[in-house]
């Protein structure tokens, strides 16, 4: 397939255009600074900026797919999701946050009193874009949210799929590594089963 990331240049991002690559799609990544977009077979680095749809246009037109892998508090989520609209995307796939996952019926975990504050302002416009995306009738879009600890760890290709709730482990842990969620994330593009939904990976 074509496809197309946006914040390719990133640490998720550029784990996810690894992963396409890996498995023989062709990648359109995109960045402000698209000489840090990973080099590989399939691989084309474009200049980008989310916040200014007319840079985005010719790396969104033919796209099959397109992942959004940005931060949420440099975005504005109305017009990003305009802009994929307006290009006709098929499939927009975006790199959620965990903060919005629920721990128990109705409580987020950002809203916890342990949530780190260092991380409270990206959890919260994470979970923002999640309801724009809900609120939209028309696009064909798919939140993954990671687990409550997202690292650079190895790529086991083992792990766990759920919904809204927080995946922990049997000592209470929640954790995923950048290439373990690409790896999800490739598995969703290629074989569809969460259209206009959330769903969320862990170990």
């Amino acid at each position: 397939m074509n496809i197309t990331v946006l914040g390719a240049s990133g640490r998720v991002g550029s784990e996810i255009v690894k992963e396409l690559a890996r498995r023989g799609h062709q990648v359109t990544g995109v960045a402000r600074q698209p000489a840090r977009v990973p080099v590989a077979p399939g691989v084309t680095a474009v200049a980008g900026d989310v916040n200014q749809p007319a840079s985005l246009a010719p790396a969104l037109a033919g796209a099959d797919a397109v992942v959004s892998a940005i931060m949420f508090v440099d975005s504005d989520p109305a017009l990003l999701i305009q802009t994929i609209k307006d290009a006709g995307v098929p499939r927009y796939l975006v790199v959620g946050g965990a903060g919005s996952l629920e721990i128990a019926p109705g409580q987020r975990l950002v809203d916890t009193p342990a949530f780190p504050e260092a991380y409270k302002a990206e959890a919260l416009a994470g979970g923002g874009f999640l309801d724009a995306l809900r609120a939209d009738p028309e696009l064909n879009w798919t939140f993954l949210s990671p687990s409550a600890l997202f690292d650079g760890s190895e790529r086991t290709g083992v792990f766990r799929l759920g919904g809204d709730a927080l995946l922990t482990d049997d000592q209470g842990n929640s954790r995923i590594s950048f290439p373990d969620y690409a790896i999800a994330m490739a598995d969703e593009i290629e074989t569809p089963k969460h259209p206009r939904a959330r769903f969320t990976v862990g170990y």
